[in-house]
């Protein structure tokens, strides 16, 4: 866990500000940002990583994907959006993308352009060695901090202020945190991390650059 904060709303002000302060700590040498396509965020990333690569969250495209489709027809477009995901290696994956763009695009009208534009994003994670790809293509794994945090949250209610969310939520990751940094699991090896290093090229998957 490298930090928390608090702000009113999720806008490009609040997230500049956190990713900053995080710079100003030490953090540096970031490759790749695993996010969902919040408008705030995004462009807090452009401005406060340049040159890293950026993974779009393949969950929540796939839920802005059925967004566009009727509800009748939702289950064999996630299987067939699914089926992009299963292939074996980054040039199957992105002709698959093609295939399935063209396929859904022809039904359903607003799915080729929205695909056509997200699709260096979601596919990010192909610049990386395959093992790692499940850890990767999605921020499903924040996503089971956020329920746990929402779990705490619950028991609270209402909060008179910040210091009191810090608080309890800090206390929340603190023991998350110990937890992978004293028990023998590791979500990425140092060996994979090695390989990581070696393989990546933010230059030609979805490279952040300046919003400015």
């Amino acid at each position: 866990m490298l930090g928390l904060d608090v702000g009113d709303s999720e806008d490009e002000t609040f997230w500049r500000s956190f990713l900053l302060s995080l710079k100003q700590r030490g953090l540096a040498g970031v490759q790749l940002v695993i996010s969902d396509q919040h408008c705030g965020l995004v462009k807090a990333l452009r401005r406060s990583f340049q040159g890293s690569a950026h993974q779009r969250c393949r969950v929540h495209f796939a839920r802005n994907l059925l967004a566009h489709v009727p509800k009748s027809h939702a289950d064999m477009v996630a299987a067939v959006f699914r089926t992009i995901f299963a292939q074996p290696d980054p040039e199957s994956v992105s002709k698959a993308w093609d295939e399935v763009r063209d396929q859904l695009g022809k039904s359903f009208p607003k799915v080729g352009p929205l695909m056509d534009e997200a699709k260096t994003e979601v596919l990010a994670f192909t610049s990386v060695p395959k093992p790692h790809w499940r850890k990767i293509w999605s921020t499903n794994p924040l996503e089971r901090v956020n329920k746990e945090i929402k779990r705490r949250s619950r028991v609270v209610g209402i909060f008179p202020n910040a210091a009191a969310v810090i608080r309890l939520v800090g206390a929340v990751l603190i023991d998350m945190h110990d937890e992978w940094i004293a028990g023998d699991r590791r979500y990425l090896s140092e060996e994979s991390m090695a390989l990581l290093n070696n393989a990546v090229d933010t230059g030609t998957h979805a490279a952040i650059n300046s919003g400015e």
